[in-house]
């Protein structure tokens, strides 16, 4: 489980758990920013990812030839954080039905 948090990049997943944790906080003391909080998991995962991919891309602009696996491998790699941040999502949805007052 470390192996992928390293994996899908230290940086964004470490912010993406500090996420994780401001969203738990928010259930216990805030519960109107749940679903604010999960929101922006996604957003946050989204910028990072877009900001690889045009990395990526220029990247393979000026190398010239890359190996399909080579760029097969990159999305696998980069799907980990997203995989992440939706799993924070569901959570932060789940939160919030749970909070929601039954009619």
């Amino acid at each position: 489980m470390f192996d992928l948090f390293l994996q899908g990049g230290t940086w964004i997943m470490s912010i993406l758990t500090v996420e994780l944790i401001c969203l738990l906080f928010a259930a216990w003391k805030a519960p109107a920013w749940v679903k604010e909080i999960g929101l922006l998991v996604l957003v946050t995962d989204l910028i990072w990812q877009l900001k690889g991919m045009f990395n990526a891309t220029e990247v393979v602009q000026q190398v010239g030839d890359v190996p399909l696996t080579l760029v097969a491998g990159g999305l696998k790699v980069s799907f980990i954080s997203l995989i992440y941040a939706l799993l924070i999502y569901a959570a932060s949805l789940v939160i919030r039905m749970l909070q929601k007052p039954r009619i």
